[in-house]
């Protein structure tokens, strides 16, 4: 048993490691793209040199990052055949469909008309050169869809039904799974966080290039540009934001009680604006929940439920059976307890059902389905050994929602001020305390990402299919020492092609400290 949780522990971290590598160049692989596709049609619109070579500099950068984001894109989807086969074969059928039409759709979208866009100047006229920047801005937003409907699927598995002939899920509404609530919030919340994202980074380097004093105009429209794009990605994340915490709180109460730090709910729940928690507490104890906690009255009941008086369970509810209806009323329901029991009667009827094939026996084949039919909403439950087991890590999931709230926060403030200076104080682009703002604004747009994405999937472990497939029953048959090397070289290799990608992207900004971009025809 200790070799299995080693074997999965190690399994999730490389995974982890891979996804969260990958994630830093997805959002700005988003951002940048639609970026570069507005500066080129501010070139086509006004003919001006100065801003084809603007749009030849940030799309040098977005190049440079497609590249690397690609590469760990790839090895990253391996993985659910090397450590995740059976998850793989349980739902494959299903979860592999969206990967293909990425693959096929998106993908290809890309891969052709990002060769246009980089070689293309000169070749072909403006005006498809233009289309073809727009359809790469496209294809990369296509290719999240896709992928992010998988991912949102795993969060909320629907349009599907268990084959016990098969042993594995099967797809019975297409429409269901490409629909999702969940996956149309988290498509448009992380496209939307990739335009902040490269908004921020246009306006860091262009911060860097006033600091330097050069290129000084091509960083001051940059930066307004920048600014702009951050802004209405920030005010379209908040919006899907909200709609993502009402689709959490119905499909994912556990997540969003970790993500408060929450063990017991109220009616008009407050939200914790900052808090410390208690290192000690644990489900189920009279420990206090957090050392130290700054609260927002009915908070967490209008972000949920969008009702002031509704009531949010906590975590202790949720094992004890207390939830929501779709509606947000409060009703008691079947407690993680009787989860298990019920996931262990599904697993049994499953073997009934195969004993009862092998022997022919069509009354009690019949039997069985009816029982694991009932129960199959439960079957991931019958691999836990105890309720606990169901809860995420709570200190993770709270520290790093906050975190991304607090910085997002910031964010917002900062492209409000950018927009604020570019318009009515453009003298404050000489002054240091802005450049300054701008630089250190880099890293915290990347930490504020990566939190929300350890939101994300950190918050509904147990889980690869939520309520389904707990982690322990998804991964394949293979050393943990396997595991190991592996880990150990991916985290080497990432780290060199992100040292490398950085060094990279880092000589062609300093290149334009001490060469005039604008005026460039060679750039």
């Amino acid at each position: 048993m200790n070799d299995l949780f080693s074997l999965v522990d190690w399994s999730r971290a490389q995974f982890a490691l891979t996804a969260m590598y990958h994630w830093l160049f997805v959002p700005l692989t988003i951002g940048l793209s639609l970026i570069v596709a507005i500066m080129e049609t501010i070139y086509v619109r006004t003919g001006d040199q100065r801003w084809k070579n603007i749009t030849r500099f940030w799309m040098t950068l977005f190049g440079i990052n497609f590249a690397i984001g690609v590469a760990t894109g790839i090895i990253l989807e391996f993985e659910f055949g090397t450590n995740w086969s059976n998850y793989s074969w349980f739902v494959g059928d299903i979860f592999g469909a969206p990967l293909a039409i990425e693959g096929i759709l998106a993908f290809f979208m890309e891969a052709t008309f990002v060769a246009v866009m980089f070689f293309g100047w000169n070749k072909v006229s403006r005006g498809f050169h233009l289309a073809s920047t727009w359809l790469v801005a496209l294809g990369v937003s296509l290719s999240a869809l896709w992928i992010l409907i998988a991912n949102a699927w795993m969060q909320n598995p629907v349009g599907m039904q268990f084959d016990p002939e098969q042993m594995r899920n099967v797809m019975d509404d297409f429409t269901a799974v490409a629909f999702n609530a969940v996956s149309m919030h988290k498509f448009f919340h992380a496209v939307s966080s990739g335009w902040t994202l490269a908004g921020v980074f246009v306006m860091g380097i262009s911060a860097w290039l006033m600091w330097r004093k050069r290129n000084v105009d091509m960083a001051r429209q940059s930066f307004k540009i920048g600014a702009w794009a951050g802004l209405i990605g920030l005010i379209v994340t908040l919006y899907t934001g909200d709609g993502s915490a009402v689709q959490v709180a119905r499909v994912q109460p556990m997540k969003l009680a970790a993500m408060e730090g929450l063990y017991r709910g109220n009616v008009g729940q407050e939200i914790v604006a900052f808090g410390i928690l208690n290192p000690d507490k644990k489900p189920g104890d009279s420990l206090p929940a957090y050392d130290l906690k700054v609260g927002i009255p009915y908070g967490l009941s209008i972000l949920a439920n969008h009702k002031m008086h509704s009531f949010v369970p906590g975590i202790d509810d949720l094992i004890d059976g207390v939830t929501l209806t779709p509606e947000g009323d409060t009703i008691n329901t079947v407690s993680y307890a009787e989860r298990i029991e019920r996931g262990r009667q599904a697993r049994e009827a499953l073997g009934r059902f195969h004993a009862a094939n092998a022997a022919g026996d069509t009354a009690a084949m019949q039997a069985a389905r009816a029982d694991i039919t009932e129960d199959y909403k439960y079957f991931g439950y019958g691999f836990l050994d105890k309720p606990v087991d169901a809860v995420p890590p709570v200190a993770i999931t709270f520290y790093a929602f906050h975190i991304m709230v607090l910085l997002g926060g910031f964010l917002f403030l900062y492209c409000l001020l950018g927009i604020y200076v570019s318009k009515w104080k453009r003298g404050w682009f000489e002054k240091p305390w802005l450049q300054w703002l701008g630089m250190l604004s880099l890293p915290l747009v990347w930490i504020c990402s990566q939190a929300g994405w350890v939101v994300c999937e950190v918050g509904r472990q147990p889980w690869t299919i939520q309520d389904i497939l707990p982690t322990r029953g998804a991964i394949s048959d293979i050393s943990t020492g396997s595991v190991q090397l592996t880990f150990w070289l991916f985290a080497a290799l990432f780290t060199l092609l992100l040292v490398a990608e950085i060094s990279i992207m880092c000589r062609y900004i300093s290149r334009a400290s001490k060469t005039d971009i604008e005026n460039n025809n060679n750039i």
